[in-house]
C-alpha cells in the first residue's frame, strides 16, 4: 500500500526565519522518514512536493488546480492521499477539492499543524500519523484530519486561530464525494469572486462596486438571512440580477444557516435573485461559486450548480 503525499507548504513545514516563520524543504519529509522508522506509520509513501512551498494564506485557485493534477496523476496508483497545508486557508482548500473532483476511488485526506515541526511540542506529527491511518482506511472522499478528527472537507471550518484542536465541522448525511464512474478534474478559472457581509449603517453602494467589478458575490447575512434593506442594498442586488452576476446568500452564523423570506427584512433577497445557500459554511460556499463561475458562462447553469447539493455542502 502506498499513500501519496502531497506536500504544499505550510505552518507544519515552516522553521523560524528573519521575518518569523516561513515554509522550509526537507522538513516534512523528514518527519515522515521517522515516523515510518519507529512504525508509527506502515504504509510506503511517495511525496510530491510544491515548487515553490506556500503559506496558505497566499494560496490561490492556481494551487487547487496543481493539488487536483497530483492526485489525478497518483490516482491509479496509490491507496490514499495525505495533503499537507497551511491552517489559514486549509478549509478553503478542502471545499474546493470537494467540488472540484468528481468520481473519486480514494481517500483523500487534508491535514497540517498549529505550530511547526520544528518546534517542541509540535502537532504535525499526530496529524500526520492520524492523516496516514485515514487515508488507508476512510472512505473515498476529501476529508480533514485534524486534533484526532476526521472532517468533512465540504463542511469543515477553522473555529480557532491558535488552539491543536483548531476546526470543527457541521453533521451532514452525505460523504464529501462527488460519485461517478470515473475521476474527472474541473479546474477552476480566473473568474474573481467577493465576500462581503452587510453590517449596521453599511453602505450598499460598496456592493455596487463589487457587482461592477467581481463575477460573482458570497452575501454573509444577519442569523437566517435578514439584510439592511434600507440603504440601498435592493438596487445593488437588482444591478446583480440584471448583469448576470451571481449572489451566493450565506449566514455570518456558524450554526443554523439561513432560509431565504423567514423575516420580512430578508424576502427582498428572494425577490432579486439572491441564491439560498442554507448552512454552507463561508469557506464552501465561495470555493463552490467559483466553482460554479468556471464551468459556465451561463447564468442560468451557474445558477443550477449552485442550487444542487453537490458533496453534501449543506445538511437537507
Amino acid at each position: 500500500m502506498t499513500i501519496c503525499v502531497i506536500h504544499t507548504g505550510g505552518t507544519i513545514g515552516m522553521a523560524p526565519s528573519p521575518e518569523g516563520f516561513a515554509p522550509k524543504t526537507g522538513i516534512v519529509e523528514a518527519e515522515l522518514d521517522g515516523l515510518q522508522r519507529i512504525g508509527a506509520i506502515e504504509a510506503d509513501f511517495t511525496v510530491v512536493t510544491a515548487s515553490p512551498l506556500i503559506d496558505s494564506a497566499n494560496a490561490t485557485s492556481a494551487d487547487w488546480n496543481w493539488i487536483m493534477a497530483q492526485i489525478a496523476a497518483h490516482h491509479d496508483d496509490c491507496a490514499g492521499f495525505v495533503v499537507t497545508h497551511g491552517t489559514d486557508t486549509l478549509a478553503f482548500t478542502a471545499a474546493a477539492l470537494s467540488f472540484g473532483l468528481k468520481g473519486l476511488r480514494k481517500p483523500v485526506v487534508i491535514t497540517g499543524a498549529m505550530l511547526p515541526l520544528t518546534e517542541e511540542g509540535s502537532d504535525g506529527s499526530d496529524n500526520l500519523r492520524d492523516a496516514f491511518l485515514a487515508a488507508e482506511q476512510a472512505a473515498p472522499g476529501v476529508w480533514v484530519q485534524f486534533a484526532g478528527k476526521l472532517l468533512h472537507g465540504a463542511r469543515v471550518r477553522k473555529s480557532h486561530s491558535v488552539a491543536f484542536d483548531a476546526f470543527t465541522a457541521s453533521p451532514t448525511d452525505a460523504a464529501p464525494l462527488r460519485v461517478a464512474e470515473t475521476l474527472s478534474i474541473f479546474e477552476y478559472g480566473d473568474a474573481t469572486a467577493l465576500i462581503a457581509a452587510v453590517a449596521p449603517g453599511m453602505n450598499a453602494s460598496l456592493i455596487s462596486c463589487a457587482v461592477e467589478q467581481a463575477a460573482g458575490i458570497v452575501l454573509r447575512c444577519y442569523g437566517s438571512g435578514t439584510v439592511p434593506e434600507g440603504l440601498g442594498l435592493r438596487k445593488a442586488m437588482l444591478q446583480a440580477r440584471d448583469t448576470g452576476v451571481p449572489v451566493l446568500a450565506v449566514s455570518q452564523c456558524a450554526e443554523g444557516g439561513i432560509s431565504l423570506g423567514t423575516y420580512a427584512a430578508g424576502a427582498m433577497l428572494a425577490q432579486t435573485g439572491a441564491i439560498d445557500g442554507r448552512d454552507m459554511t463561508v469557506e464552501a460556499a465561495y470555493a463552490k461559486l467559483l466553482h460554479a463561475l468556471s464551468q459556465s458562462a451561463d447564468l442560468a447553469t451557474r445558477r443550477e450548480i449552485l442550487e444542487t447539493r453537490l458533496c453534501g455542502e449543506w445538511a437537507l
